[in-house]
């Protein structure tokens, strides 16, 4: 069974290191999350898309800081598939 995904972590995790998809990487999405590492760090010299991944990743965690336990839960924290 996975562990289940704290509001709070990833909240926190999106507003301080959102332009890295940090957030992203420990909800389970790595697709997401390596998209706005990859855009953050190979676009870097252009400076505007860290900046503009930065606010994406900060207003992200704005949002599910501001859900509920339960909206979270049910976004982030899906059971599991058990076919017996």
């Amino acid at each position: 069974m996975e562990d289940k995904k704290n509001k709070i972590v990833a909240g926190v995790l999106g507003i301080l290191l959102g332009s890295l998809g940090i957030h992203w990487f420990y909800l389970g999405n790595t697709k997401r999350g390596v998209i706005y590492l990859l855009v953050t760090v190979l676009l870097c010299w252009t400076v505007v898309a860290p900046v503009v991944m930065e606010i994406v990743g900060f207003i992200e965690g704005l949002i599910m800081l501001m859900k509920t336990d339960s909206e979270f839960d049910a976004l982030y924290n899906k059971a599991p598939n058990t076919t017996e």
